[in-house]
């Protein structure tokens, strides 16, 4: 899989599902979906049908357009009071030039959206994300190597063992400037109401 969206059959049905679930819940037409999210509807007609392979950025964007967290649009049924997530369950929604990767490994939606990664730079890779809702909120906590995370015109470099909290209403990115590879757990906490 490349950044260009993610190769898991399962990801993609479940996300085909929550969609049309989530817009036919809210009474939405593709085309008033599409104007929030900004997403063309020829996108959304094909992510409803199975047929596209979406990536990270049209996710969030569907995610801010119907206030839910990332994990909403890959659930399939009700959460049991256990859910374990064994490692073949998680899903790869980023990939690096280099070998890095972003895995989303659990997440909640209430009573606050939570989403649970886990994130790997190769040396020089770089990932951009785009603002996120109003008062979204992400922690991060530096495992192995040297990350930089810049937040607008705010940069802060945290070595291993290091935690950050940050705005994540922001463009925001994260960046390996070092020789080494550098891996993070990152948490986004998005508002009630979202």
């Amino acid at each position: 899989m490349d950044d260009s969206g993610t190769d898991d059959r399962a990801v993609v049905d479940a996300v085909a599902e929550r969609v049309r679930a989530l817009r036919r819940e809210r009474g939405w037409s593709l085309d008033a979906l599409s104007a929030r999210a900004r997403v063309s509807k020829g996108v959304l007609v094909a992510l409803e049908n199975r047929r596209s392979n979406p990536n990270l950025a049209t996710l969030v964007r569907l995610c801010d357009a119907f206030g839910v967290p990332l994990t909403v649009l890959l659930q399939q049924s009700t959460a049991p009071l256990l859910q374990p997530a064994p490692p073949g369950a998680h899903s790869r929604l980023w990939s690096g030039p280099d070998g890095g990767e972003g895995m989303l490994l659990t997440g909640a939606s209430h009573p606050t959206g939570a989403e649970l990664w886990h994130w790997r730079l190769a040396p020089g890779e770089e990932h951009r994300s785009e603002a996120h809702v109003s008062g979204t909120v992400e922690l991060l906590h530096v495992l192995h190597g040297r990350l930089t995370v810049t937040v607008a015109d705010q940069e802060a470099e945290l070595p291993a063992g290091h935690a950050l909290r940050m705005a994540g209403d922001r463009p925001h990115s994260y960046a390996n400037r070092g020789t080494e590879p550098v891996e993070y757990t990152g948490v986004v906490l998005v508002p009630p109401g979202h």
